[in-house]
């Protein structure tokens, strides 16, 4: 796999600082049952790399002592990590909201019985990638039949109360382009995806977040193979919005990897660009316990124009729909 590191390091994105600390987003491996072409993690079946106990009990450790509100869970496939449950319990007897990246086939693997009841038994918000809601797209991005069993799991989902009104189980779906493009406005293409899978399918979901493929490890090295990497971030930078600094997923969120360093966020990670914390090089889970990193430097390079792009993206979709969520919340407050 070709590096992109050496191409996006030299750049003129502006310089951020983290403000206060609010969530931790902790990869828990890069296994997968999955081997996607969008893939910013490289994930798949025969990555061995997983967090272990010792490593997870710290992360309870951190929510605690920083009293943080969210742990946002991710992978390769998180479920697949063998103390994913002792985490989801452990973080939802602290009264943290837990969100589960889940890739929906993961659902339907052999050991994984009964995984859709224990989410829904903790309450924990289900964020599912589903690219698309054509069969062909999905499974040329994801793999063949992988969009059968999506809809299977979304159904399964729905049947536990996800996704519907007034059940308190949040279930959002994740769209990535199909290639070196921008996500379509994400309120619309919202609309259409509910449209399109309760019609066809009987499902329901609450949101949709349009996700921007990001230039690395996986993607990255496919549009440098491609001869596409230069122009991508051309049209990324050219689609460059200075508002969308304000709301920043790493701004308010710390990435953690499976051995518990930190990043700045996920994409840092895959780079390898660690993120900043007073005396520490390499700052690890156990430097949260005394620091919470509010005020420091924030590491960017060329990649970061994917986030500021447009709409904006975030873990939790465009930020101009973020922004106007909160202007409206405190417009509702004021009235």
């Amino acid at each position: 796999m070709r590096p992109t590191l050496p191409l996006l390091v030299q750049t003129d994105f502006p310089a951020i600082r983290r403000q206060t600390l609010d969530t931790l987003q902790v990869n828990l491996g890069y296994k997968c049952n999955q081997s996607c072409l969008h893939c910013h993690v490289n994930a798949g079946p025969n990555r061995t790399e997983m967090m272990e106990a010792d490593t997870v009990q710290l992360v309870l450790d951190v929510l605690r002592e920083r009293r943080l509100t969210t742990l946002d869970l991710t992978g390769g496939a998180p479920e697949l990590n063998v103390h994913f449950r002792n985490l989801v319990r452990g973080a939802r007897a602290l009264g943290v909201r837990v969100i589960d990246r889940c890739n929906l086939t993961i659902l339907s693997e052999p050991g994984q019985e009964g995984l859709a009841e224990f989410l829904a038994e903790q309450g924990v918000e289900v964020t599912a990638s589903l690219p698309c809601y054509s069969p062909a797209n999905v499974d040329r991005q994801r793999g063949d039949g992988v969009f059968d069993r999506s809809i299977a799991g979304l159904q399964a989902l729905n049947a536990l109360g996800y996704g519907q009104e007034g059940s308190g189980l949040v279930l959002n779906l994740v769209y990535n382009p199909q290639g070196p493009v921008l996500p379509p406005p994400q309120g619309p293409l919202e609309a259409d995806y509910k449209r399109q899978l309760f019609v066809h399918f009987g499902i329901r979901f609450n949101h949709l977040f349009a996700l921007t493929n990001m230039p690395v490890q996986r993607f990255g090295s496919t549009l440098l193979s491609k001869g596409t990497f230069e122009d991508y971030l051309h049209l990324l930078k050219g689609a460059y919005r200075s508002d969308n600094l304000e709301t920043v997923m790493c701004r308010s969120m710390i990435s953690v990897d499976w051995h518990g360093y930190l990043y700045d966020c996920d994409f840092n990670q895959m780079l390898g660009l660690p993120a900043s914390l007073p005396g520490k090089t390499r700052p690890h889970l156990r430097d949260l316990l005394t620091h919470d990193g509010k005020g420091e430097p924030i590491r960017v390079a060329d990649h970061c124009y994917g986030c500021t792009a447009g709409q904006g993206s975030s873990c939790g979709g465009a930020l101009e729909e973020t922004t106007r969520a909160a202007a409206s919340l405190a417009h509702a407050g004021a009235a």
